[in-house]
C-alpha cells in the first residue's frame, strides 16, 4: 500500500507515530502491533520519518491541549452529549453499560485493591464526573476525590455446587443494572468471593465516561498500582497533563475553527442524496420507538480459514478489517437485496498524544457507504471497501454527533440516525496481571442491550477469529441471529475458496441449511394413482356408493349412480360428435347439476374442458373461444343467446335430451395419455391478454389425493361449493367430495354473494366444510353465521388477515389457509391455522410438490429472508396454451433438479415463477409477503393496478 494508505490504516488502528530525531516513536494499543506490522514500519522507517517532517504532522509539534479553569461551566464532549440525550429519551437504559469480569485465583489483597481504585479515582476526573443541567444545558460536574469502598459479595455461604451459577446470575444482573447519570460515580466495581482462593472482580462503566480503550487503561493502571501497593511502593504512574474535561472544552473550540471545513465537505459529498434505511428482514414488527433490548451470539472462524483470510489480505493489499467488512456488506446485500449500504464503524478518536492516558469517551463513529453490485466479483467489492475505508479514516476527526447535525437526516425515532448496523474489529484482549494472583480473563458478560439493530464485531485472536453478533431482541429471534452468523462464517469460507466469484453467487448457506431448504422441507413424496383420470376416482365411488347423494342444487339432488350414468351418456354423445382426446370443449352453463354432468362427461370423453362463465363480458368469452379453438360448447337453452358468435358447435344439455338419452349408460373405455389435459383455464388477463393454462389430470389427481388427507374429507362430509367454475378452486369444491364419497352442495351464484342467504344454505344443508376467499368469509361472518364445532373453514384466493382467522377460529372446528397459483394446479401449500401462529402463513407444500424461495439470481435465500417464490412438482401445468415465449419465461429450468430428495427421487425439471414473495419461518412454514410487482388479488382474481 502507498505511504498515505499506510498512515490511514495505522490511524484506524489507533497507532500513533512521531519523530524524535532519527528515531521513529510508535504508540499502539496492546496486541495491535503485530510482528508483520512492526516489520513493515521498520522497512519503511526512512520514508515515514521524511513524510512526518515534511508535513509537520508529528504529534509533538501539534499545539497541546491546554488545561482550563474549573471555575466555569465545563461542556460535555459531543459523544457525552449524545449519550446524555439518549438517556433523556429512555431513562434507565443499560445499552451504554460496559461490563467486564476478572476471575482471580490466589490470595487477594483487598486493602491494596481498594487503595489502587482510590488512586485511580483521584487520578482520573471522569471516575468522579456526572452530567448536570446548568441554565438548561448539560455540563460536566466533577466531584472531589474520595476514598473508595470495595463492595464485596460473599458467596461462600452457598453450597459449592451453587456458587458459580449464583455468581453468573449476579454478574448478568449487574451488567444490566442502569446507572443514574446524576450520581457519581458512573462506574461500579464489586468483589465476589467464591472460595478461599477464587474471586470475581466485576467492573461496569458507563459509556459516558469510558470506552473500550478506557476499560483497558483502567485495568492496566489498576494492575500497576496494585503491584506497587502490595510492595509498599508509591504510585508508579506519571501525573496526567490534562483531563477529559480539558479535551471536551478543546474539542468545542476546535470545531468552531476552520479545521473541519474539509472534513465536513467530504462527508457531505459521501453521504449526499437520499440515505437508505437498511431493511433487514425482522422476526417481529419494529417498535414505533427504538428500543435497546439486546442479546449476543458468537461463532468461531477456525485457524486454517483465518490464515487463508490473512493470506488473501496480503495478496489484495488490504487489512483484515477491510476484508471482513466487505464480507459483511456482501451478506447484508444478500439479506436485503439493497445495493446502497450504510454501515457504521467505531474509531478510538484519540488522535492527540495527551488523550492516550485519559479515561473517557473518545470513541467516534464513521459511516462507511458502499455500493454493492451482486454481479461483480468479490475482489471488486473488496477494492471499493478499501477505498471507502481509507478515505473515511482520513476524515475521522468530525464527531458523529456533529455530522448528524450537519446532514440533518429525516428523524425516525424507530431507528438510529444514518446507519442501523455497525461493524468493528476488536484488538486481542490484553493480558492483565495482579501481583500474586492468577488472572483468568478478562471475561465479557451480557448487558442484554443493543445500541443498534445489529453490531457485528470480530476479534483476531491470532490463530483464529471470534465473531460476536449483538442484536436487538425486539426485532430478531435468537435462531435468526445464529443463522445470520453462520451465513457470515460460511461466506468467509466461500471468499477464501473463490474471491473471483460474484457477490450474489458466493455460497452463504451452510451445507445443513442448504439441505434443509432444498431437500428436507421438500420431502413431500406420497403415492397416488398417477395414471388415472379425475373421473376415474369418481367412478370408484359411484361403484362403491351408487345410491348415496352425490350432489344437491336447491331442491334437486342426484345420486352417484345417476350422476355416473348421465355423465356416461354425455361422453358417448360427445364422442359421436367427434370429440376425443385433446379436444377442447367449452362449458357455458349456470351453476346447476348440469354443470357437474358437463364436467364429468367431458372428462370421460377424454376431452379437455374449457370453463366459460356466463357472467363474463362477451368480448372475453369470444377471445377464449377463438384462442382455445374449441369446436364444441356445452350450454343450456336459455344461454344460447348469450354466447358470442364463434365457429364452435353448441349442445344445450337441457334441450338435447333426445340425443343424449339415446346414448348408452356404460362407461367409455378410453385410455388416458400420460400428459392428458383435464382443463384449459384462462387467467384474468389483467396484465395483458388472458392466458390459457393447461392443467393435467395427473396434477389434479395428485392435488385431490393430497387434499383428501389434509385438510381431509370423508364420505360423511358435506361441502358447500360457492365458486364459479371459471375459478380453478371450483375443482376442489366439486371434485373432492365426489372422489371421497361425500356430498357437494352447489350454492346458486346470487346466494353465494349474499351473507344471510349463504348462512341459511349452510345451516339447511348440514354442510361440514366450505372453501371461500376472505371476502366471502367476512360476508358470512358479518351476517351473523355461527359456524359449528366440527366445521372446516378453508380459505384461499387472497391474503388471509389474522383478525379474520381469529373470528373463524372462535366458531369453527378447524381453519385452513390455502395458497397456490393456477399454473401449479389450484393449491400448492396448506396450513392448519392455530392461535399460536400470530399471523396466517401459507404453510407447507402439499404432496409431491417442491417450494423454492430464491433471490433475484435464483439462489436459495436463508430461512427468514424474503425471496421470490417458485413452485415445482407434479402439479406443474404444461404451460400456457399457444404462448411458448411466455411459458419459457415463467416455467423456468429448475436449478436444483440435480439435487435428489432423500428417497432418491429427482425434483421436477421445471419450476414456476409465481411473482409472489415469501419467506421460510424457522420451522419450515412459509409466510406469504405479497407480490414483487403491482398486482393484487381481489376475491381471488388477479388485478394489475396500473
Amino acid at each position: 500500500m502507498t505511504l498515505a494508505e499506510l498512515f490511514a490504516y495505522l490511524h484506524s488502528l489507533d497507532v500513533q507515530l512521531w519523530a524524535e530525531g532519527d528515531r521513529l516513536r510508535v504508540s499502539a494499543p496492546k496486541g495491535v502491533l503485530t510482528p508483520e506490522l512492526s516489520a513493515e514500519l521498520s522497512s519503511r522507517k526512512g520514508a515515514i520519518l521524511a513524510a512526518l517532517r515534511a508535513a509537520q504532522v508529528t504529534e509533538n509539534a501539534a499545539a497541546p491541549i491546554p488545561p482550563i479553569s474549573r471555575d466555569q461551566a465545563l461542556p460535555l464532549s459531543f459523544a457525552q452529549q449524545r449519550i446524555w440525550f439518549m438517556e433523556q429519551m429512555e431513562p434507565g437504559n443499560s445499552a451504554y453499560n460496559l461490563p467486564g469480569i476478572l476471575r482471580l485465583r490466589g490470595q487477594l489483597n483487598a486493602q491494596a485493591l481498594t487503595e489502587s481504585v482510590t488512586a485511580l479515582i483521584a487520578r482520573h476526573e471522569t471516575l468522579r464526573t456526572s452530567p448536570a443541567l446548568v441554565d438548561g444545558r448539560p455540563v460536566q460536574r466533577i466531584a472531589p476525590p474520595y476514598v473508595f469502598t470495595l463492595p464485596t459479595l460473599d458467596l461462600r455461604t452457598l453450597p459449592l455446587a451453587e456458587r458459580s451459577a449464583a455468581a453468573e446470575q449476579w454478574c448478568q444482573e449487574e451488567a444490566r443494572r442502569p446507572f443514574d447519570l446524576t450520581q457519581v460515580p458512573l462506574f461500579r466495581l464489586t468483589l465476589l468471593r467464591l472460595d478461599q482462593n477464587e474471586s470475581l472482580l466485576a467492573l461496569t462503566m458507563h459509556h459516558s465516561i469510558s470506552d473500550g480503550w478506557s476499560l483497558d487503561l483502567f485495568t492496566r493502571e489498576l494492575s500497576r498500582l496494585y503491584f506497587a501497593y502490595t510492595q509498599g511502593q508509591p504510585s508508579p504512574l506519571t501525573p496526567l497533563v490534562v483531563q477529559y474535561a480539558d479535551f471536551a472544552y478543546w474539542q468545542r473550540q476546535w470545531l468552531q475553527s476552520d479545521a473541519l471545513r474539509d472534513q465536513i465537505a467530504y462527508w457531505k459529498k459521501q453521504l449526499a442524496g437520499p440515505l437508505p434505511l437498511l431493511n433487514l428482514p425482522t422476526d417481529y414488527a419494529r417498535p414505533a420507538v427504538q428500543t435497546y433490548n439486546g442479546a449476543k451470539v458468537t461463532a468461531t472462524v477456525p485457524g486454517p480459514r483465518t490464515r487463508s483470510l490473512k493470506t488473501l489480505c496480503q495478496a489484495e493489499d488490504v487489512t483484515l478489517f477491510m476484508l471482513l467488512l466487505a464480507a459483511f456488506n456482501g451478506l447484508l446485500y444478500r439479506y436485503t437485496d439493497q445495493t446502497d449500504l450504510l454501515v457504521g464503524t467505531p474509531v478510538a478518536g484519540r488522535t492527540r498524544p495527551e488523550t492516550e492516558a485519559i479515561i473517557g469517551c473518545f470513541l467516534n463513529n464513521l459511516v462507511l457507504r458502499t455500493q454493492v453490485d451482486g454481479d461483480q466479483p468479490f475482489r471488486a467489492l473488496l477494492k471499493q471497501v478499501r477505498e471507502v475505508a481509507l478515505a473515511a479514516y482520513a476524515h475521522q476527526d468530525l464527531p458523529f454527533e456533529k455530522l448528524v447535525e450537519e446532514l440533518q437526516p429525516a428523524r425516525d425515532v424507530s431507528r438510529s440516525p444514518l446507519f442501523q448496523v455497525m461493524f468493528l474489529q476488536n484488538a486481542p484482549l490484553a493480558p492483565i496481571a495482579l501481583q500474586g494472583l492468577e488472572i483468568l480473563g478478562p471475561e465479557q458478560t451480557d448487558n442484554a442491550a443493543a445500541a443498534f439493530d445489529l453490531t457485528l464485531s470480530v476479534r483476531d485472536n491470532g490463530d483464529h477469529l471470534v465473531t460476536l453478533l449483538e442484536y436487538n431482541t425486539d426485532l430478531f429471534a435468537p435462531e435468526t441471529m445464529q443463522r445470520f452468523l453462520a451465513c457470515y462464517t460460511t461466506l468467509l469460507a466461500s471468499i477464501v475458496a473463490n474471491p473471483d466469484q460474484s457477490v450474489a453467487a458466493l455460497p452463504i448457506l451452510a451445507p445443513e441449511e442448504r439441505q434443509r431448504l432444498l431437500v428436507t422441507w421438500n420431502e413431500t413424496q406420497a403415492a397416488y394413482p398417477h395414471s388415472l383420470g379425475i373421473h376415474t376416482l369418481f367412478e370408484a365411488q359411484a361403484d362403491r356408493r351408487p345410491q348415496a347423494v352425490a350432489a344437491v342444487y336447491g331442491d334437486e339432488q342426484i345420486s352417484y349412480q345417476a350422476l355416473e350414468q348421465r355423465a356416461n351418456q354425455l361422453a358417448h354423445t360427445l364422442a359421436g360428435l367427434g370429440v376425443g382426446p385433446a379436444t377442447r370443449v367449452g362449458i357455458f352453463v349456470e351453476r346447476s347439476l348440469d354443470m357437474l354432468v358437463a364436467l364429468l362427461g367431458t372428462l370421460k370423453a377424454g376431452a379437455t374442458y374449457l370453463p366459460l362463465d356466463p357472467a363474463f363480458p362477451r368480448e372475453r368469452l369470444a377471445f377464449m373461444l377463438e384462442d382455445a379453438q374449441a369446436p364444441l360448447v356445452l350450454t343450456q337453452a336459455r344461454l344460447l343467446g348469450e354466447l358470442p358468435p364463434s365457429a364452435a358447435q353448441t349442445l344445450a344439455l337441457d334441450a338435447g335430451h333426445d340425443l343424449i338419452d339415446r346414448a348408452p349408460h356404460s362407461r367409455p373405455a378410453l385410455p388416458l395419455a400420460p400428459d392428458a389435459l383435464a382443463y384449459l383455464i384462462y387467467t384474468s388477463g389483467s396484465t395483458g391478454k388472458p392466458k390459457g393454462v393447461q392443467v393435467r389430470h395427473q396434477g389434479v389427481v395428485n392435488f385431490l389425493e393430497s387434499m383428501r388427507r389434509r385438510p381431509g374429507m370423508g364420505e360423511d362430509d358435506i361441502l358447500a361449493a360457492v365458486t364459479t367454475l371459471s375459478f380453478d378452486i371450483a375443482v376442489l369444491e366439486l371434485m373432492l367430495p365426489l372422489i371421497v364419497g361425500g356430498r357437494v352442495v352447489i350454492v346458486p351464484r346470487e346466494v353465494a354473494a349474499d351473507g344471510p342467504g349463504l348462512a341459511s344454505v349452510l345451516a339447511q344443508s348440514g354442510a361440514t366444510m366450505m372453501q371461500a376467499t376472505p371476502s366471502t368469509w367476512r360476508l358470512l361472518l358479518d351476517a351473523g353465521w355461527t359456524g359449528g364445532a366440527g366445521f372446516k373453514a378453508l380459505c384461499g384466493g387472497e391474503a388471509f388477515p389474522w383478525e379474520l382467522a381469529k373470528r373463524l377460529l372462535d366458531i369453527c372446528g378447524s381453519v385452513w389457509n390455502m395458497y397456490g397459483p393456477t399454473e401449479t394446479t389450484i393449491w400448492s401449500t396448506v396450513h392448519h391455522v392455530t392461535r399460536d401462529d400470530g399471523s396466517v402463513p401459507i404453510g407447507r407444500p402439499i404432496a409431491n410438490t417442491q417450494i423454492y424461495i430464491l433471490d433475484r439470481h435464483r439462489g436459495p435465500v436463508p430461512t427468514g429472508v424474503p425471496g421470490d417464490l417458485y413452485i415445482g412438482g407434479d402439479g406443474l401445468a404444461l404451460g400456457y396454451w399457444q404462448r411458448p415465449e411466455l411459458t419459457q419465461e415463467r416455467f423456468v429450468p429448475n436449478p436444483f433438479a440435480s439435487t435428489p430428495l432423500d428417497d432418491g427421487t429427482q425434483p421436477s425439471s421445471r419450476i414456476y415463477q409465481t411473482g409472489d414473495q415469501a419467506r421460510y419461518r424457522h420451522d419450515g412454514v412459509i409466510d406469504f409477503l405479497g407480490r414483487n410487482d403491482h398486482q393484487v388479488k381481489l376475491r381471488g382474481f388477479r388485478i394489475e393496478l396500473g
